[in-house]
């Protein structure tokens, strides 16, 4: 049950870290340092996720 709780809360975390890089992107570019923070803070979460679904 908490193992299914927090998967839950890492989605809702990854898709708004998306939708934040996503927002970024297109305001400051894809190269902006603060995009490229962005999306590994992105991978960070998509990493966690993973590997609380194997």
């Amino acid at each position: 049950m908490v193992n299914t709780l927090y998967k839950k809360v890492l989605k809702v975390f990854i898709e708004i870290k998306r939708k934040d890089m996503y927002r970024k992107a297109q305001e400051l570019g894809f190269t902006h340092p603060d995009v490229v923070n962005c999306s590994q803070q992105l991978d960070q979460l998509l990493n966690k996720y993973t590997k609380e679904a194997a």
